[in-house]
């Protein structure tokens, strides 16, 4: 079917016939590559890069294990969006769209919308706190803002040239994060044995609160909720006949392939971080670091008071940190991957955004205007954040956003698994039970671990008014939820005006 107007599907990148059927071909994966890439910038934000360099400041190795299990988590939900997206032709939010009511449509179209506005919200700031470091301090939080905010649209109007150029520059951007976050592991040369027990032991020796809540912040941010909906909707750049079961199984087959491969390169950018951290920081205090900050007369010793506190560190913090222990390359290095790292990061939220309110809603918008909007939606709030705080006080906001983006998660995995597990969606691609148990019980943890990180974080605020609002928006929230896992979706068959799910194009 002709699609009336396009996000970036002008044209389908078509996949090289192969006469010999052999199981596996290089041509053929190559044609595939992409998706899973931009997909994987998600793993790679700078709210990871945060909860990473965290991890390995707070609980040294002992953690890595745990942001191992998340990415294999992570794997197995892209795997179902990006099923969804190749076995029925149309994206998350258009599934949506097509099978729930209008009423919990829009409160779940107005979820994810937070979702995305939250992880903007890291990543812009993420990037401003790099375009701050490089400038020694010179452009201030909100005039990074600003430069992210205009060369996103820049780069937006990139896929002009194509969708493999396009798609070569987001690779380009994960190489720079490898090489330089790659860098600041060579430099500090992190214990190796102890990598690989943090790795395969599963287990925190003397570990309290802070590193259970650090294990729950991994989690919150490797999985990410409207990444589901990007995923289902990049797969749709390839040319698969859906009326040809043997090219959809193989499309699935290459599309899994190249999802763990971008996947585990990103999983080993997140290690160079932690371990990074874990090395040089782990059991340091406020003190020790001023001290060392003093003497390589650093300006910014006075980030750290003279105390005996454990060192906290951020986005921020940890670039300064580094430089003071291994040099002002460090910290420069240290800025170019975090921007490299925001850069890219805004502009698969911007794509995310721009999916699902035309799946959603089913806007007839012009690019432009969409772009547009789904931009200021997310960025009005981070302006005004970084107009009224300084560089030094953003952590707290950034815990605020990974609660806030952990409880959107349902809203994205419960669609995804009924989707994927129904036969009027999937036909013969519908998931085996199980897919559908396995699905369900991940799905009950990630919401429990959720449960758990929200009320540690309403906890610390220490106040009775906010416990009354938490407990009542709670009970919202979870009957939203439960709505979501009892609802079954409408047939499409037996719906007037629209159109079965599986067409064939």
């Amino acid at each position: 079917e002709g699609e009336p107007f396009t996000t970036y599907f002008d044209s389908k990148i078509p996949i090289p016939e192969d006469e010999t059927h052999s199981c596996f071909s290089f041509r053929k994966l190559w044609a595939f590559t992409g998706p899973g890439f931009l997909m994987s910038i998600a793993y790679l934000d700078p709210g990871n890069i945060e909860s990473d360099l965290q991890s390995g400041a707070v609980a040294g190795f002992k953690l890595l294990w745990v942001l191992m299990l998340a990415t294999i988590i992570g794997l197995l939900l892209q795997r179902l969006a990006a099923r969804l997206g190749v076995v029925t032709g149309l994206h998350l939010a258009e599934v949506c769209h097509r099978q729930y009511q209008k009423f919990p449509r829009i409160i779940l179209w107005l979820m994810v919308e937070l979702a995305i506005i939250g992880s903007d919200m890291q990543e812009v700031i993420g990037s401003a706190i790099a375009i701050n470091l490089l400038s020694v301090g010179k452009i201030p939080l909100w005039g990074g803002v600003l430069i992210t905010i205009a060369d996103t649209f820049v780069f937006l109007f990139l896929d002009k040239y194509g969708l493999r150029k396009l798609e070569a520059f987001f690779g380009l951007l994960i190489t720079i994060m490898a090489l330089t976050f790659g860098y600041e592991y060579i430099t500090v040369k992190p214990n190796q044995e102890k990598l690989l027990q943090g790795l395969f032991i599963p287990y925190c020796r003397d570990c309290g609160t802070p590193q259970l809540e650090q294990a729950v912040g991994i989690v919150g941010a490797v999985i990410m909720p409207h990444n589901m909906y990007l995923h289902s909707a990049l797969v749709k750049s390839r040319q698969v006949n859906r009326a040809d079961k043997r090219e959809v199984r193989e499309a699935n087959k290459y599309f899994f392939i190249e999802s763990c491969i971008a996947l585990f390169v990103s999983f080993i950018i997140n290690i160079f971080v932690v371990t990074v951290f874990a090395e040089a920081f782990f059991n340091k205090t406020n003190a020790d670091v001023y001290q060392v900050c003093a003497n390589s007369s650093s300006p910014h010793s006075s980030l750290f008071p003279n105390n005996n506190q454990t060192l906290e560190v951020d986005i921020y913090k940890g670039g300064v940190v580094l430089g003071c222990y291994f040099g002002p390359a460090a910290l420069y290095i240290w800025a170019i991957g975090i921007l490299a790292a925001g850069q890219s990061s805004t502009m698969t939220g911007t794509y995310s955004g721009q999916f699902v309110m035309e799946g959603f809603l089913n806007l007839r918008w012009s690019r432009f205007a969409r772009v547009l909007l789904t931009r200021s939606i997310a960025v009005t709030p981070t302006l005004f954040v970084a107009i009224f705080q300084d560089v030094e006080h953003l952590t707290g906001m950034n815990d605020f956003l990974n609660v806030l983006m952990s409880l959107q998660l349902p809203f994205a995995l419960i669609p995804v698994l009924t989707f994927t597990s129904l036969p009027s969606v999937m036909h013969d691609f519908a998931n085996g039970l199980f897919w559908r148990v396995a699905g369900g019980l991940l799905i009950l943890l990630i919401c429990a671990i959720n449960m758990y990180f929200v009320v540690a974080y309403v906890m610390a605020l220490n106040h009775l008014g906010l416990y009354i609002g938490a407990a009542v928006l709670s009970v919202v929230y979870l009957s939203f939820v439960a709505y979501l896992v009892i609802q079954t979706p409408r047939d499409p068959t037996r719906h007037p005006g629209t159109e079965p799910l599986a067409t064939t194009p």
